[in-house]
């Protein structure tokens, strides 16, 4: 139940799955949020360091989500073989554009050369600072890839529901039960 099978996800990337979706989710939110505060707000100076210690947790967690995929097997996927193609360039360019989006931010907070503090309970160097335009040139990747990520994530949400109601597939039912998705009948329906 905890590990991938063939069939289906296992409880622990089902997990890595939702938490990380509802992080972006409400990181996208907050950076959106903190776009209009004034300086004399309260929040300020407290919603960045709130984004960037999340974003730093999701950055740890998305490289041990990545570790994890590499080490467990890949449920088949349901579907004719154009939309496996597409759901396996859908995920590549989910994860590319995850990383690119917190490694743009991580290189906003660091461009100055002071580390970011997660939560008080570490630091992350600045491995790489005073480039030209660091802050700038990484806000605007930063800003244009996360747009990016919701449409594409959106385009993910509406392409499960599609599987899920218009096809009868299990796709969105292996991720969200992990006892169904290993003992269910996976099938591919063309």
């Amino acid at each position: 139940m905890w590990r991938n099978s063939r069939s289906g996800w296992g409880l622990v990337s089902i997990l890595f799955h939702w938490l990380s979706a509802l992080t972006i989710i409400g990181l996208f939110a907050l950076g959106w949020w903190m776009t209009d505060l004034g300086y004399y707000d309260p929040w300020y100076n407290q919603g960045p360091w709130v984004h960037r210690s999340i974003g730093i947790l999701l950055l740890l967690a998305t490289v041990a989500r990545l570790v994890w995929r590499f080490l467990q097997p890949t449920p088949h996927a349901e579907g004719s073989r154009l939309e496996t193609i597409a759901a396996h360039l859908g995920h590549m360019s989910l994860y590319v554009l995850v990383l690119v989006v917190m490694i743009s931010g991580y290189l906003i907070s660091t461009a100055d050369g002071s580390g970011i503090s997660v939560f008080g309970w570490f630091e992350v160097p600045a491995l790489l600072y005073d480039l030209p335009n660091q802050a700038s040139l990484a806000g605007n990747v930063h800003w244009y890839s996360a747009l990016a990520l919701m449409f594409l994530a959106a385009g993910h949400a509406l392409a499960s529901f599609k599987h899920h109601w218009l096809d009868r597939h299990k796709t969105l039912v292996r991720m969200l039960n992990p006892a169904h998705s290993q003992t269910s009948d996976h099938r591919t329906t063309k």
